[in-house]
């Protein structure tokens, strides 16, 4: 009789991912990653690969729902500048509004980026590098329409921004409260200003 899933692998992806955030891929085991999604060992080794297929697929899955469509709105904001202002608020709030003080997934997996494959660093690479390309976008824009000056290097801008996201993202795991994080998005806006 062949195996039938009884479970949506959507929800399972979403369930690891939680695990993997909150634990970090080296200290999530197999059974922590049953016990959070109900599932039989032999049933997630059934519909997964296993444990690191299921880190990048929710990888993928966090990157899209948290990063890439959050880009693609802002991208329709029509000041650049205020677009920006916009994602380190955004940022800052969430940071705060986390009760678990998890940070970003994409930016934990970054710090432990020599422990991990090529395929997992790449997808690092790729996440963070979407972020610089939209800030070097927004500046770019912000150049054109005149509300950001022209001084702005618009690369080494993009990068700085993305140095103080990966800040605010780990700092706010406990180490910078409400008044840091606020600083440290504010140092970013006045970058651009």
């Amino acid at each position: 009789m062949p195996w039938e899933k009884s479970f949506k692998e959507s929800v399972v992806i979403e369930q690891a991912m939680e695990v993997f955030w909150e634990k970090g891929y080296a200290a999530t085991s197999i059974s922590d990653i049953t016990d959070a999604t109900g599932i039989k060992r032999g049933s997630l080794y059934n519909a997964f690969e296993g444990k690191h297929d299921l880190f990048v697929r929710g990888l993928l899955k966090y990157g899209y729902d948290r990063r890439t469509s959050n880009l693609r709105m802002l991208e329709t904001v029509d000041d650049p500048r205020e677009a920006i202002t916009m994602f380190f608020n955004s940022l800052v709030k969430a940071t705060l509004d986390d009760p678990d003080k998890k940070g970003c997934l994409l930016f934990n997996t970054a710090l432990e980026y020599s422990s991990h494959d090529d395929d997992v660093k790449q997808l690092v690479t790729d996440g963070i590098k979407e972020i610089v390309t939209f800030f070097e976008g927004r500046i770019r824009c912000g150049k054109e329409l005149g509300v950001i000056p022209d001084s702005v290097d618009t690369r080494p801008t993009a990068k700085a921004l993305v140095a103080l996201v990966v800040g605010i993202r780990v700092l706010g795991r406990g180490a910078f409260g409400r008044t840091a994080l606020r600083q440290v998005a504010q140092q970013a806006i006045d970058m651009i200003s």
